[in-house]
């Protein structure tokens, strides 16, 4: 049975691991809120170890104090950060109410931060095409390296995914077909189509890579042979961006935040984008029209003669 708090926090992030499988960097986001969250009622309340209940005597002063505790210091949050943490504290607490019968009706009472909307920040098409083109980022590179690179980030802009996912698939998921099955966030799980010219890197890759692979062995693979890393890509793309002179906003998640704002430029529908980048809610999505509409306006403000 469970009666100290630390131990209330170790169960809900086996559920948060188990049961709504979250990504490793966000467990260990939620993990560190919830640890400095609990530091902090305890030194709040006079430094004596947490029980359960005493986390269901949390009141809306202790967590606005928390907030503003967070917001100064030698590392302060920003808005987006403070929402973040007041987001994984209700969900903690929620955990412990559906599962252990430990309400805090008090957490109703807190607004978070207001936080301004950042708007998806994509390379045009003809940047994206430079990028996916490029021979090579690294001059030392072995031509089996560039074409890995290649790959990935034509997979990156050609089917919209995450970093996080096209690092995911394994060997057995290629040569690739007309369509690829792709577990996103929260193991959802979707269809991506895939072109022609995304199976042509692919294949183009897998020729002169190096190693002999199993079906579950990672698909893209780093010089020594194990898996690629998140790390190796975004520096790839930041050598690119600098040979080929582009903005410092393009990184590899730009390149999915182009997938969906060309195809909803040629006129895809807005559901449509939302089944292919795997979200959850449409509002996610609609972010899109915004930066579409932006460059509408733009082009109406830079062309017409009374502008």
């Amino acid at each position: 049975m469970i009666t100290s708090a630390a131990d209330a926090l170790a169960a809900w992030l086996v559920h948060l691991s188990d049961e709504r499988r979250l990504s490793p960097r966000t467990l260990e986001a939620y993990g560190r809120i919830g640890r400095v969250w609990l530091a902090f009622l305890e030194r709040h309340r006079g430094g004596a170890p947490l029980t359960i209940r005493d986390l269901g005597e949390t009141t809306a002063a202790e967590v606005r104090a928390h907030l503003a505790e967070r917001r100064g210091g030698d590392a302060p949050l920003n808005a987006r950060s403070l929402s973040q943490t007041l987001s994984a504290i209700r969900t903690l607490h929620g955990f412990l109410d559906r599962r252990l019968g430990v309400p805090t009706p008090q957490l109703a009472l807190v607004r978070g931060p207001r936080v301004r909307a950042s708007l998806p920040r994509p390379v045009t098409p003809d940047q994206a095409m430079e990028l996916t083109r490029e021979p090579e980022a690294d001059p030392d590179a072995e031509p089996w390296e560039a074409a890995r690179d290649r790959a990935v980030l034509t997979l990156l802009y050609g089917c919209g995914l995450r970093i996080s996912e096209a690092l995911s698939l394994t060997r057995r998921d290629a040569p690739l077909g007309e369509t690829l099955r792709i577990f996103g966030k929260g193991g959802k799980t979707r269809i991506a189509p895939v072109l022609p010219a995304v199976r042509a890197a692919v294949d183009d890759y897998l020729a002169l890579s190096p190693f002999a692979s199993g079906p579950d062995d990672p698909l893209f693979r780093a010089r020594r042979g194990g898996a690629l890393s998140p790390r190796h890509v975004q520096a790839t793309v930041q050598r690119l961006r600098g040979r080929l002179g582009l903005p410092a906003s393009t990184t590899p998640h730009a390149l999915r935040h182009s997938f969906a704002t060309h195809l909803l430029g040629a006129g895809a529908d807005l559901r449509a984008i939302q089944e292919l980048l795997g979200h959850a809610s449409l509002s996610t999505t609609q972010r899109y029209t915004a930066v579409d509409s932006a460059r509408l306006m733009a082009a109406y403000a830079s062309a017409h003669p009374r502008a």
